[in-house]
């Protein structure tokens, strides 16, 4: 069976005397954008704005031409970040390979204070992509360049992940307004919690003071915006799941007990849309894997790495969590239990991070090769 391009490596070895290789350093006004011309024995980097970067590739491949160099390939690549993959797709619609470095996978050095410009980071972007390219491992790591379908998909579940955050710090807002005045038990999701207020008095049976009191109104009716929101984006997310036949990932992973739609999609969208090679690669991207550290008779485990997608792990541990409640009989439940049997509670918290990532493998086995995990149940019809 053929593996998934994981990206570790181009597909095409690079041939110094026909590829015209840039990298751009990217910021809000201007980019700088540095070339190997074929031909030409010294590095060219040049301020570009973003609107003539084509014209500019198109000025090199006519100087390499003009130095006995036939361009048959040209690649261009930049860090991910702020600017996201818009620039990766128009240059892959004019026929340019365009990659897309991981911010965090290109070495830098140690020095307690280094220099750092634009023309030093395009440089060492430069020896990054060329490393890449000659296949030489560890020179840096390419991100996946997703659709504009794929990407679009993402915005809802991040979104709702936001207000829902922002609305958690809001009711602690209130509730710590409240306790300046020794107020406690108040409840800012209900319904009539706008009048309620109106009758809250302080220990001394005195009402709120005017000002606290237009405070808190405020805080309320920001409260009551975000969780409509909230109930719009979740409304809109469950029609797109009945209606949508590609959403069938979803529907597939929402028949098992204990899973819903916010995290059958969160699977769907950030772990399932990715072509990951194997199930070394789907713990990688959720940053469950373990960091050792070892050095001569020394060994010890430093935790959980945290170096991939932080949506994905916070899901699937708050999903281990439930799983437990919901599947006692799954052999991952069982696997879990005989493991922290008699254990204290730090125990069963360093044993949940491993039972979430074998979850996720089993959940990732389960949607794409439809391998049911043991032992689960699946909700009544």
């Amino acid at each position: 069976m053929t593996k998934p391009y994981d990206l570790s490596k181009p597909l095409v070895a690079l041939d110094h005397d026909s590829t015209l290789v840039c990298v751009i350093e990217m910021s809000g006004s201007s980019w700088l954008v540095a070339a190997t011309v074929p031909g030409v024995d010294r590095l060219q980097k040049l301020p570009v704005n973003p609107t003539r970067l084509l014209e500019q590739v198109e000025r090199w491949r006519k100087e390499a031409t003009r130095a006995g160099r036939t361009i048959t390939r040209t690649v261009v690549a930049y860090e991910s970040g702020r600017d996201g993959f818009w620039l990766a797709r128009l240059l892959q619609g004019h026929g340019i390979e365009a990659h897309v470095i991981h911010a965090s996978s290109v070495a830098v050095s140690r020095e307690q204070r280094r220099a750092k410009t634009d023309r030093l980071d395009t440089e060492m972007l430069m020896r990054a992509l060329l490393g890449w390219l000659r296949r030489e491992p560890g020179h840096c790591r390419m991100v996946a360049i997703p659709t504009v379908a794929a990407e679009d998909a993402r915005r809802p579940g991040r979104e709702r992940d936001g207000l829902v955050a922002e609305r958690t710090r809001l009711t602690n807002t209130i509730k710590a307004e409240l306790a300046l005045w020794g107020i406690q038990g108040f409840k800012p999701g209900l319904r009539k919690a706008a009048e309620h207020l109106e009758a809250l008095r302080t220990l001394e049976g005195e009402p709120l003071p005017p000002n606290t009191l237009a405070r808190l109104h405020r805080l309320l009716k920001r409260r009551s915006l975000l969780s409509e929101q909230i109930t719009a984006i979740e409304r809109s997310a469950a029609q797109a799941v009945e209606r949508d036949p590609t959403g069938s990932n979803a529907l597939i992973l929402l028949l098992i007990k204990g899973v819903g739609l916010e995290t059958a999609q969160m699977l769907v969208h950030e772990v399932l849309s990715r072509n990951l090679r194997d199930r070394r690669a789907v713990a990688r991207y959720a940053g469950l894997t373990g960091t050792p550290d070892e050095s001569g008779s020394k060994r010890r485990e430093k935790g959980i790495s945290k170096a991939g997608n932080p949506r994905v792990r916070r899901g699937l541990i708050q999903l281990a969590w439930r799983f437990l409640l919901f599947q006692p009989d799954a052999a991952l439940v069982r696997w879990y239990r005989e493991r922290t049997a008699g254990g204290t509670g730090a125990i069963r918290k360093t044993m949940i991070v491993a039972l979430a990532r074998k979850l996720l493998i089993a959940l990732w086995s389960y949607a794409s090769a439809r391998v049911m995990p043991e032992g689960v149940v699946l909700k009544e019809a």
